[in-house]
């Protein structure tokens, strides 16, 4: 019997090596290397390939098109009824479509799902395929959550070849693998969640998507630091890839889109945990934004733009003095390099030094700010926390601050003021270039600014 083919594939990025090494040469990253065992070429494929007689290979020969030919249509999408998984999917289910959703133990991916079928089971097909649990519990859930079900069919199998032969069979137009990580092939001797066969588990259900039609979704667990478990590669292969996010303690969910090929990415769908499952929140700004009795100070509110939606989300600033010889710089919900770049900027051309303090953000309700428009909002926070004087009330901000003092402006500024206006805010501070002609917007004050210095005066 001839040798198996062996390969050594980085966890991180997914490149192949011929031999085992410490350090991966594409990424750099060390000790990610795990052996997979390559499948043997299919002998008709690989007569095909060397110039023999292969029919079917020769009739589904692709050819090369000009573009201008192709018929450019809409791809057709199926509404999941449940309106912020749509919009982070991008509209709907797409047909053939492949979603990778991840996220930490309990935060509700398999809830999310299953309610999801239960709404689609009465117009669509739909099967549930759980490697975790029982049959059993899964109708237990189901029955807690108040689904019905008559329309939810499901499976219990981890062996993707009979996953698929059972597929073929009832012909689903849904298909939920929870998760992936548990599911291996008869093709391969490695144990169920090693790189090779979570990749071939992938690579098949892929496949079967693309060939039926089938909107496929592949639920993944996450490591220690939050990223989806197994091989980098299964985040390329997939053509969704959504995450939860939220703090243990909250309520709240978060469903984000980091890559998606039939939407916008980083688009936000946003949830709230109850008895019945998962709840859609449909005002979300009111969420983000603290109730307080009266004025506080070391608090700012600022529109963030997450996909097609603006919200406003309450910064929250702490600067104490410090004991220590390195004051402690912690952001939670931003960037903590950026934190410690925004300080300098006050120190340098606000004049307002922060070198002896310590300093604390938070961005209320668990979400993470991943845009520049929350620099002036923060550096607004921490001024009002220093010199614990809260800024004037109904005052929102947004604008990127640049390391020689200018407010840089954001994109679509339009659109976040009139967010503001709707809830009632009556003072705007932006960058000027985002400042609408009219010094008004119904009962919204706006303020342009260009340099820090003039931001600091505004709220004066």
């Amino acid at each position: 019997m001839a040798k198996a083919k062996t390969a050594y594939v980085c966890t991180d990025c997914g490149a192949e090596h011929s031999k085992w090494q410490g350090q991966c040469i594409e990424c750099g990253v060390w000790n990610t290397l795990s052996e997979v065992v390559l499948q043997p070429a299919v002998k008709s494929v690989g007569a095909a390939r060397s110039g023999g007689s292969y029919a079917g290979a020769a009739a589904g020969t692709p050819k090369v098109t000009p573009l201008a030919t192709v018929a450019l249509t809409t791809e057709a999408r199926t509404l999941t009824g449940i309106g912020e998984l749509d919009r982070v999917l991008g509209g709907g289910l797409v047909d053939g479509s492949v979603v990778l959703i991840g996220g930490d133990p309990g935060i509700g991916k398999s809830t999310l799902l299953l309610q999801m079928l239960g709404k689609l089971g009465e117009t669509l097909p739909s099967v549930y395929v759980t490697g975790e649990e029982s049959l059993a519990q899964v109708a237990s859930r189901a029955q807690r959550l108040d689904l019905p079900l008559a329309p939810l069919h499901a499976l219990a199998e981890t062996c993707i070849e009979r996953i698929l032969e059972q597929a073929m069979a009832t012909r689903p137009r849904a298909l939920v693998i929870d998760s992936i990580q548990t599911i291996w092939t008869e093709l391969l001797t490695a144990a169920p969640g090693s790189v090779s066969q979570v990749r071939e588990s992938a690579a098949k259900l892929t496949r079967f998507a693309k060939e039926t039609g089938t909107s496929v979704f592949l639920v993944g667990h996450v490591t220690k630091d939050g990223g989806i478990a197994g091989p980098r590669v299964l985040e390329h292969m997939v053509d969704a890839v959504l995450y939860f996010e939220g703090e243990s303690g909250s309520r709240f969910r978060i469903l984000r889109a980091f890559k998606n090929r039939f939407g916008a990415v980083n688009e936000l769908g946003v949830f709230a945990m109850s008895e019945k499952g998962l709840r859609e929140v449909p005002n979300p700004s009111a969420i983000f934004l603290s109730a307080h009795s009266g004025p506080t100070s070391g608090s700012a509110v600022m529109v963030t733009r997450e996909g097609t939606r603006p919200l406003l989300v309450e910064v929250q600033a702490l600067v104490d003095q410090s004991s220590l010889g390195n004051p402690r710089r912690v952001a939670l919900g931003l960037e903590q390099n950026r934190l410690a770049m925004l300080l300098a900027v006050l120190h340098r051309h606000g004049g307002v030094a922060a070198y002896d303090q310590d300093v604390f953000v938070n961005v209320v309700g668990g979400i993470r700010v991943q845009e520049t428009a929350a620099d002036l909002p923060v550096l607004l926070a921490v001024l009002s926390s220093l010199r614990d004087r809260p800024l004037p009330q109904k005052t929102i901000a947004f604008g990127e601050v640049g390391l020689s003092g200018e407010i840089r402006p954001v994109p679509n500024g339009e659109e976040r003021l009139k967010e503001a206006a709707t809830h009632g805010f009556l003072r705007a501070i932006v960058p000027k270039a985002n400042a609408p002609k009219k010094a008004r917007i119904g009962d919204m004050e706006v303020i342009g600014v260009e340099r820090l210095s003039q931001a600091i005066d505004a709220v004066n």
